[in-house]
């Protein structure tokens, strides 16, 4: 990369994103994610972790073969077997990238019993394997921020002479500020040799909150990549967040004058898919993407808008692609209107699924006077809820409460089969779920249980998140329903549906536990 002024993005959400404990996506889930990446202009995607199992390399494969635009990248650890499996997977890619890394703090020396010069010699050896299969290699030092400053010179230097093109500086834990995270990067730029012939990327988490801040000092004193994900999605309290770094290089160019090739309009539309497929929503004050980043109650913020819209906003909501119009949504709409609305928001549905949706839609409008965009897309986040493919289906549910006690009544279909179970509880939720276990019996443990309010008033939507856990599988199910209580068992037999899969395809020899110690 030539030109000093163009910040690199590479995007970690199938990666360090789905990470997040019940954040796994399905193999076609990753698979449209990447597409909707690769079309944005983001520069690296990476796609997975090829060892970790047979269905991530399959995952990273497809995505190799099917990206047009960007580069696609694998994670590895430093051994042989991870780099090889990495380059099997990417090598299909128009131009692939094999990312391997080590831990180098006191702390991760100490994991991988390596003393400072065996893991140097570690170093030159996986990284010299991994050039001489890829001309596009990265390495990253993982928990750069608390190694020691004259050692962390000494294996960047060692990386950069084995062949690396581009040299990582993770702030893994979240633990570093913003003057820190310049400072070190300014150092690495003046004191290792073959320094200017690399790129500097940032890998920064938000433990403290200050991921988006971290990554745009490092920015400012010479790194060239920032690495993010859709939505800050990732372990613990996530990673920097690419719909903030992009924005803000956009809106300070006076500050930072630096480019990325991020078609910014497509932002809000990959926000609201990663949210679905995740089953992570994203807070309404989040940054750019939550649902009040560009509403106003006080009276004061009001009148300034109506005047003068720059008055209280630093950016056009067209800018991340919210679209402006004046359909208004009801049960006299029609099907034209319908996907002419749902195009507005983001989603381009075929027929087949249109049908689908405008019976589900016309349900609502029955039972709801007016129908807002996030009514819609809470409609468009139940679509994989409940379908006639599934393993397990709600098919009738009548649930009892008063001051005497709760009980559900519930009838699923297993696989075809019509099963009915009538089970008290301690409360209508409980017993519902008591119901379902009753029908099909599990292990699975319940580990989130969440409710959200759509809309407004008392016959809004609510999106129902279910976190279940069985066997160290920890699966996401979501569903929404102007019925609370019918929606929290649509997402609980979701998650369950989700469990299901997710056993079948997991490799035998997999241990996706003993694997999961990344960046």
């Amino acid at each position: 990369m030539t030109d000093k002024s163009r910040v690199l993005i590479f995007d970690t959400t199938l990666r360090d994103g789905e990470q997040s404990p019940g954040a796994t996506m399905t193999h076609d889930e990753k698979l449209e994610i990447a597409m909707l990446l690769d079309e944005m202009g983001v520069d690296i995607i990476e796609a997975g972790f090829p060892i970790a199992s047979e269905g991530d390399f399959e995952a990273v494969s497809d995505i190799a073969k099917a990206s047009k635009n960007s580069v696609i990248a694998g994670l590895s650890r430093a051994n042989y077997k991870d780099i090889d499996r990495c380059w099997e997977a990417v090598k299909h890619a128009a131009q692939p990238r094999i990312h391997t890394f080590i831990g180098t703090s006191p702390l991760h020396r100490g994991i991988t019993n390596l003393d400072p010069e065996e893991m140097l010699t570690r170093i030159h050896d996986t990284v010299t394997h991994a050039r001489n299969l890829c001309d596009n290699v990265q390495w990253s030092a993982m928990d750069a921020i608390r190694t020691e400053r004259d050692y962390l010179c000494r294996v960047v230097e060692c990386a950069i002479k084995a062949g690396a093109t581009t040299i990582n500086i993770p702030d893994t834990v979240g633990y570093t500020l913003p003057s820190e995270s310049a400072d070190i990067i300014a150092m690495l730029l003046e004191k290792v040799p073959g320094a200017d012939d690399v790129i500097f990327a940032t890998h920064c988490h938000n433990d403290l909150g200050m991921a988006t801040a971290n990554a745009l000092a490092a920015v400012s004193a010479g790194a060239r990549q920032i690495e993010c994900t859709i939505n800050g999605l990732g372990e613990r309290a996530g990673n920097t967040a690419l719909e903030e770094v992009v924005m803000a290089l956009k809106v300070r160019r006076d500050l930072m004058p630096y480019q990325t090739g991020i078609d910014t309009t497509k932002i809000m539309h990959l926000s609201r898919r990663v949210a679905q497929v995740s089953g992570f929503p994203v807070q309404f004050n989040k940054a750019i993407v939550g649902k009040n980043a560009f509403l106003h109650e006080s009276g004061i913020h009001q009148d300034g808008v109506l005047k003068n819209v720059e008055t209280f906003e630093i950016m056009k909501p067209a800018d991340i692609g919210i679209t402006e119009t004046n359909i208004a949504m009801g049960k006299h709409s029609g099907r034209a209107a319908l996907r002419t609305k749902l195009r507005d928001l983001g989603f381009d549905l075929a027929d087949n699924q249109l049908n689908d949706v405008f019976v589900r839609f016309k349900a609502l409008a029955d039972r709801k006077k007016e129908i807002y965009d996030d009514d819609l897309i809470a409609l468009m986040t139940d679509s994989a809820a409940n379908t006639d493919s599934d393993y397990l289906q709600v098919k009738w549910l009548r649930v009892t409460c008063g001051s005497d006690g709760q009980e559900a009544e519930l009838k699923l279909l297993v696989d075809g089969a019509e099963k009915s179970a009538r089970v008290p509880g301690d409360g209508p939720v409980d017993a519902c779920f008591k119901a379902v276990k009753a029908i099909y019996p599990t292990r699975a443990h319940l580990k989130l249980y969440q409710v959200h309010a759509v809309t407004e008033g008392t016959d809004a939507q609510a999106t129902v998140s279910v976190r279940l856990e069985e066997d160290g599988r920890i699966v996401t199910g979501s569903a929404a329903d102007t019925d609370t209580i019918l929606a929290s068992v649509k997402a609980y037999v979701g998650a369950l549906n989700r469990l299901r899969v997710r056993s079948q395809k997991t490799a035998p020899d997999a241990d996706v536990k003993s694997i999961s110690y990344k960046l």
